[in-house]
């Protein structure tokens, strides 16, 4: 006698023969009302409402100089150029993201560790935390690409299989982020709607999307709804500052063509009790060092 798995349920479909939306079916803050953390109760309102809560001051000026020295020594390390987890820059060949920095460097290892840091995690997520995905984003001036729009919580479904919208990220600016040095933008409420894109996931993806995206993008017109109901917001900030958004915000940043260098570190954390499963829409899981299927809590 044979026995059929019952079928997983997917919450939010994307990569089908066109674009789909379907209204968030999980919180954005997981943690019941009063339950104490570094994160106030108006901030995690803002949260709730916009998709994103910023720190004017995360880090301090020290800290800023410490994590931008070991940037600054990782993207000048011939070994870790030539590892799989450095993304290059296809036009000028510089190093323009290194993933995984938690291991890699135990600066970065520390600063994942900082109760600053996962303290606001377990707060927004309700559990205890693992890393998905951390990694040194790296802008200079004079022509650094951009990221196009896209929801992170797209990827992270179709290609790694997160099965619910319980993750969050910070973004951390290592140096001062211009309204004009090509900083994150975020399309406010948009977390509250999941836009499934149109297209099946090619083999190996991640090889061609880290560099440019092609499958997860939404159409034009779809953006152009989006950006009209919800409006567009540009952070800006000195060095030190942090934004924390949920997975299902609409975000990019434009090309860095101005002198002044815009570089941060990215660290997303995943709830432990949404842990990947198998990809809801690709051939196979991404990398580790992209999706990571380690599931330990951070201590």
């Amino acid at each position: 006698m044979t026995t059929t798995a019952p079928a997983r349920t997917d919450l939010y479909p994307t990569r089908g023969v066109g674009e789909v939306t379907t209204p968030r079916q999980d919180p954005v803050v997981w943690s019941p009302p009063g339950t104490p953390g570094p994160v106030d109760p108006a901030d995690l309102q803002g949260l709730e409402r916009n998709g994103f809560l910023t720190v004017d001051q995360l880090i301090d000026p020290d800290e800023v100089s410490l994590y931008r020295a070991e940037l600054d020594r990782l993207i000048t390390d011939p070994a870790i150029r030539a590892d799989e987890r450095s993304i290059i820059e296809p036009k000028s060949q510089d190093v323009r993201s290194v993933f995984e920095v938690h291991r890699i460097s135990e600066v970065f290892a520390a600063l994942v560790r900082d109760e600053r840091v996962v303290g606001r995690a377990r707060q927004i997520l309700g559990s205890d935390v693992y890393v998905h995905q951390s990694r040194i984003n790296v802008k200079p001036g004079f022509g650094a690409s951009g990221f196009y729009w896209h929801s992170d919580f797209e990827t992270w479904h179709a290609e790694d299989g997160l099965p619910n919208m319980r993750t969050v990220s910070v973004s951390i600016a290592l140096t001062e982020n211009y309204d004009t040095n090509g900083g994150l933008m975020i399309m406010p409420g948009s977390h509250k709607t999941f836009l499934g894109c149109a297209g099946e996931t090619p083999e190996d993806n991640y090889k061609q999307s880290l560099k440019m995206q092609g499958a997860g993008t939404p159409s034009d017109e779809a953006l152009t709804g989006f950006a009209e109901q919800h409006g567009i917001k540009l952070f800006t900030g000195k060095a030190g500052a942090a934004t924390w958004f949920d997975c299902n915000c609409m975000h990019g940043s434009g090309d860095n063509i101005t002198p002044f260098p815009r570089s941060n570190v990215f660290i997303v954390f995943n709830s432990v009790e949404n842990a990947a499963v198998d990809p809801f829409a690709a051939p196979a899981p991404r990398p580790s060092f992209i999706g990571s299927r380690d599931f330990t809590p951070v201590r």
